[in-house]
């Protein structure tokens, strides 16, 4: 919740208040942040590595209007996107299935290299940002949120003997949710 979720807040809110969202990546992050902007009466579309159903199934369950896979445009322009996955490509889709105005948030620690895209998919004053830090206002904020929001957290646990496994689940994609090591 505290790492994930923080990440995920400060990234909405560095999206603005607009709506409708696309969350590209539907982990550990998105899935507590996509609760958090459905409860703002947001609608919220996720997309997700091709053909994975469960991700998907988690999207709809917790209030995403759609879920898709990634490369599939959703069915109205969006006034944010969020990418939460490490994959560098997905900023070039993103800024293309935003309006006119609108921002592009990378909200992963890392990401692979972007891609040159033509300058047609950033005019039009969409924004191109990134998450780097996190304010102790931040946890205040997202806190008394979450305090007052139910949230469901969905986790696939693993012994810290089995952090590389763990690992190699999220590389793979096969964690539904977010990865949690038990001491």
């Amino acid at each position: 919740m505290l790492c994930a979720g923080l990440i995920g807040y400060r990234a909405l809110r560095m999206a603005g208040p607009g709506s409708p969202l696309g969350f590209w990546g539907f982990g550990a992050a998105a899935h507590i942040v996509a609760q958090v902007a459905v409860a703002e009466g947001r609608t919220v579309y996720a997309f997700t590595r091709p053909g994975d159903a469960a991700a998907q199934k988690l999207a709809r369950d917790l209030g995403c209007r759609d879920a898709l896979d990634s490369g599939t445009p959703p069915p109205e322009p969006l006034a944010a996107a969020i990418i939460f996955a490490p994959v560098g490509a997905l900023v070039p889709e993103a800024l293309s299935r935003v309006e006119p105005a609108g921002t592009v948030i990378c909200a992963g620690i890392h990401m692979s290299d972007i891609p040159s895209f033509p300058y047609a998919l950033l005019w039009g004053e969409r924004s191109l940002r990134s998450v780097a830090n996190l304010t102790r206002q931040d946890g205040e904020d997202f806190l008394a949120l979450a305090a007052r929001t139910p949230l469901r957290t969905e986790t696939t646990a693993f012994a810290l003997e089995d952090a590389n496994e763990a690992l190699a689940a999220l590389r793979g994609g096969t964690i539904t949710g977010a990865a949690v090591l038990l001491p």
